[in-house]
């Protein structure tokens, strides 16, 4: 077992990186900047600029590791907006087709699941949420009121972005093939992947992670505008995302716009490979009527 780093100073951080090759050319803004962010943290952005053998490549500079950050940061908050709305979408539209199709509290019922479905695990994640979330007002006006039952679109709202792809994954084949074509004109093994995919995408930007120069974890299935190459980069991840927007003319004014505002403001320091955007990707992310 190695033993743990001690901590450093914020001049011994600047000196580590000066030592590996980075130009420090504003020594109080570096300070700010490992003050504000931490070194840990900002550390990662240096990755596509550092060699085998852990010094950085010739012409490294602080001030664009640190805009790259900042676009990073930016570009989290926008597509954390979208995720936001897919989510509310999503918890809308399952909840009405399940409870039209089994009733209020049919998600309770293991039979209304296919046969991959663990019934007791669900109860358990959604007992959890109850508990987590039973100083929420509308919770507690269940819990007294309703002796604890809830429908399925109230209990919908507690639903974490990952449940609501169990839930989807969990449904008959007839269920999970209806919602899918009625939805998104699409497949479920489609859906069941641009789920997966936006639910780690979820995840990274709720938790403030890196998304550049990220290798994800899950391939989006039948995305013709995917590259092979970018198939687990951030692009891939946001096609998914646009799959699953509802809204055509939103994303073309608010997400589209905003992401081409970021791409234009920080083009001096992003490269595209790194984020697996290919050269037309303007073009490919305007999602069509």
């Amino acid at each position: 077992m190695l033993p743990l780093k001690q901590p450093t100073t914020y001049n011994q951080q600047i000196e580590k990186l000066i030592s590996r090759g980075c130009q420090v050319t504003d020594v109080p803004f570096c300070t700010k900047a490992l003050s504000e962010i931490n070194y840990y943290r900002l550390s990662a952005y240096f990755l596509p600029f550092r060699k085998p053998d852990g010094s950085y490549l010739p012409g490294t500079d602080f001030n664009d590791v640190y805009k790259i950050y900042e676009f990073d940061r930016k570009l989290r908050n926008l597509l954390f907006t979208a995720i936001e709305e897919v989510e509310i979408y999503l918890r809308s539209q399952f909840a009405y087709f399940h409870s039209h199709k089994y009733g209020v509290t049919g998600y309770l019922d293991a039979a209304n699941y296919n046969a991959r479905h663990h019934h007791d695990k669900f109860q358990k994640l959604i007992k959890a949420e109850i508990k987590n979330n039973e100083k929420v007002l509308f919770v507690q006006h269940h819990l007294l009121n309703y002796g604890g039952q809830f429908p399925v679109w109230v209990i919908t709202e507690l639903f974490t972005f990952g449940m609501l792809s169990y839930f989807y994954n969990d449904m008959p084949a007839a269920d999970q093939k209806h919602l899918a074509r009625e939805l998104f004109q699409t497949v479920p093994k489609n859906l069941i992947s641009w789920l997966r995919c936006c639910t780690d995408l979820r995840n990274i930007c709720a938790h403030y992670g890196r998304l550049y120069f990220r290798i994800f974890t899950a391939i989006p299935a039948s995305l013709p505008d995917l590259e092979k190459n970018a198939e687990r980069r951030l692009f891939g991840a946001v096609l998914a995302l646009k799959a699953l927007y509802p809204d055509v003319n939103k994303w073309n004014d608010e997400i589209y716009k905003g992401i081409k505002e970021l791409m234009k403001l920080f083009s001096s320091v992003i490269n595209l490979s790194h984020i697996g955007f290919p050269a037309d990707w303007e073009v490919k992310l305007r999602k069509e009527h």
